[in-house]
């Protein structure tokens, strides 16, 4: 597929085909080519990652994917009746840097540039509504299976479960109001370039490459906790000292302000990993998928208490001065 795609639509002769994630790639005079199916996805927000992509290629940051034009001069292009658009890279070495905050903070320094108002892909200020649906679609679900009997134990643990996470969510979204109308904004809650969903892993593997279709236009908190949430989970006895020197890194870059920590810890204690787990398990077709999501509730139940300590100790593990900058705790952790 992607040897006629380059050749046909944009002229390029592959020399070697490889892949990045989950997208075929290969290798052509030295430089990267991508091709990323793009479905439905409309002009407007193909034009704003297009246009997003190149502002933030040409303020310096080089491991940007660049969108490729055809030979049409189309920024897109159809093959079997699907769209694809091609990425390049010319850079091509892995992410060397252990620094990962400090270089999320220049990412997101460039990001607040964008010389242009971002509206297809952003997500600035809807948290509140986002979480609020998927928490009543789940809640009309669990509703919906009190009066039944359970057919498995993954029923049995949702039924019981539920009422618990609920709280913790409801919870989430007051901080997040209360964050919103208690506090003000600075420079630094400006929105800027974020990942849908950032890890330790986004920059990672054998090339080094910023895809602007992983973009959301977002506060950074949101990169910041998902970051953090997935250091924590990845081991949660020995994240503490990785945890605080990522903030450090970040903060060397541009310090957080109250509203930003309070954001922050709004979206770490918005439990998004019980609720994907519970709409996973209910969405899968393939039992071996089901058996393994039911043993990821069961992990994530038993650890329910260390999720509160962690939660409970975060502010203290990154040292924010709560006192000083008016932080309101979580009074039940």
């Amino acid at each position: 597929m992607i040897k006629k795609i380059l050749s046909t639509k944009y002229g390029i002769d592959v020399e070697e085909e490889t892949r990045v994630g989950h997208y075929e790639a290969c290798i052509s005079k030295g430089k990267l080519y991508t091709i990323v199916p793009v479905g439905n996805i409309e002009e407007e927000e193909l034009t704003e990652r297009d246009q997003i992509a190149a502002h933030i290629y040409q303020i310096g940051d080089k491991h940007v994917s660049m969108l490729l034009e055809s030979k049409e001069g189309s920024k897109h292009t159809e093959m079997n009746e699907q769209l694809y658009c091609v990425l390049m890279n010319e850079r091509l070495r892995p992410f060397q840097s252990r620094k990962l905050g400090r270089k999320l903070g220049k990412f997101h320094f460039r990001g607040r540039t964008v010389p242009f108002g971002v509206q297809k892909i952003s997500r600035m200020g809807q948290w509140k509504s986002m979480w609020e649906q998927r928490l009543g679609q789940l809640e009309g679900f669990w509703n919906s299976m009190l009066y039944k009997q359970p057919e498995s134990e993954f029923d049995q643990l949702f039924l019981e479960s539920f009422p618990y996470y609920m709280g913790i969510a409801e919870n989430a979204i007051q901080y997040l109001v209360d964050t919103e109308l208690d506090d003000d904004p600075t420079a630094v809650d400006s929105g800027t370039i974020c990942y849908n969903r950032f890890t330790k892993d986004t920059w990672a593997g054998e090339y080094y490459i910023k895809n602007p279709f992983d973009w959301v236009f977002d506060h950074c908190g949101r990169d910041l906790a998902e970051w953090t949430r997935d250091r924590y989970f990845r081991n949660i006895k020995t994240y503490h000292r990785e945890v605080k020197t990522f903030y450090e890194e970040y903060q060397s870059v541009m310090p957080l302000s109250s509203f930003a920590w309070r954001l922050i810890y709004a979206r770490l204690l918005f439990p998004i990993h019980y609720v994907e787990c519970i709409e996973s398990y209910y969405s899968a077709i393939q039992e071996a998928d089901r058996l393994f999501l039911e043993e990821r509730l069961k992990k994530m139940l038993s650890q329910s208490r260390d999720l509160e300590i962690f939660l409970k100790e975060f502010y203290d593990n990154t040292e924010v001065p709560v006192k000083t900058l008016k932080i309101p705790i979580v009074s039940w952790l």
